[in-house]
């Protein structure tokens, strides 16, 4: 029998793990039973990656994980502070999301340019109405969260004819710091808001910030929900403050039925898809198991998150 145990916080359908077969031993646990068996893995894979079991479960003293990996490029769903004090290496999966969310969000960015919703709700009432369209060439985007999704969205929107400055949690060459987001989002015709969720960034699009954008601006959040206070948003869109928004985060997820952001006019609704293309989940896999070999061997692991930050430091 192997040595080594990985525990698998589960979630349908189940990670490939074939190339792993024989060489380690694979335990299965939910969030009713993640607690129990913490104690005698030697790997953590989160690949449950919305639910929160982890921080309620993590083991204060005695035995625990050496590594955890989630399958998700946030950490907030399982960092607390027996966690981050511990000497447990938390990985993510950084670099499986990236091109994906750039594209979504060049595809928002067009079809709120080009009134596509709008376009689509007329067909289906068999309505012909001439409008004209936005150029998107020539506008301007501030992208707020410098990691690799926020570099690679700004690619995207740079492809597309849009001055785009980034911002970051520390000014450096590229890099706008936050001292400067509300003279860029002022001058704004899309924020965009990939930034990880930690303490700094918990509520950064509030009603102050919204009052402050263009009338014809938009604001799309492809990062975390709890990074805009909603009811601020709503209002900005309810009182034209802002021109339209599109959010693929919520700060509740799902979306409930009776959830007043299915109605508010201007606002795209879409469920936490913006990474999720097909073929995905076997990428999330096979970067775990690539991963895996590299701390079997003893040698550096990638991604390795910074447990006080919160996300991945570095380029």
């Amino acid at each position: 029998m192997p040595d080594t145990t990985l525990l698998v916080l589960d979630a349908e359908p189940l990670p490939r793990l074939g190339k792993l077969t024989g060489r380690v031993r694979v335990e299965h646990a939910d969030a009713s039973t993640l607690a129990d068996r913490l104690s005698a893995a030697d790997v953590l894979l989160v690949w449950d990656f919305s639910s929160h079991a982890v921080r309620h479960a993590w083991p204060g003293a005695g035995p625990r994980p050496r590594w955890v990996h989630t399958a998700s490029a946030g950490v907030d769903h399982l960092m607390c502070p027996e966690l981050a004090a511990s000497d447990t290496v938390v990985t993510n999966a950084r670099g499986v999301f990236d091109q994906p969310i750039a594209e979504y969000v060049a595809a928002l960015v067009l079809a709120m340019a080009k009134d596509l919703p709008r376009t689509w709700d007329l067909q289906r009432r068999r309505e012909w109405r001439h409008r004209e369209s936005q150029r998107v060439a020539g506008t301007r985007a501030c992208v707020v969260g410098s990691g690799p999704i926020g570099r690679a969205i700004v690619k995207s929107l740079k492809a597309l004819g849009i001055t785009t400055a980034l911002v970051g949690r520390t000014p450096r060459t590229g890099v706008h710091g936050p001292a400067e987001l509300d003279r860029l989002m002022a001058r704004a015709d899309w924020v965009v808001s990939a930034a990880p969720l930690t303490e700094a960034t918990h509520g950064m699009f509030d009603a102050r910030r919204f009052g402050m954008m263009q009338p014809s601006a938009r604001f799309i959040n492809v990062g975390r929900g709890q990074l805009v206070v909603e009811d601020a948003l709503v209002e900005a869109l309810s009182k034209r403050w802002i021109a339209g928004a599109a959010l693929d985060v919520f700060e509740h997820e799902p979306l409930g039925p009776d959830s007043p952001l299915w109605e508010v006019a201007g606002l795209i609704v879409s469920p936490h898809m913006s990474g999720d293309t097909i073929g995905w989940r076997d990428e999330l896999g096979t970067q775990f198991v690539e991963l895996f070999e590299r701390w079997e061997a003893g040698k550096p692991l990638a991604n390795v998150v910074d447990k006080k930050r919160g996300y991945v430091s570095g380029h």
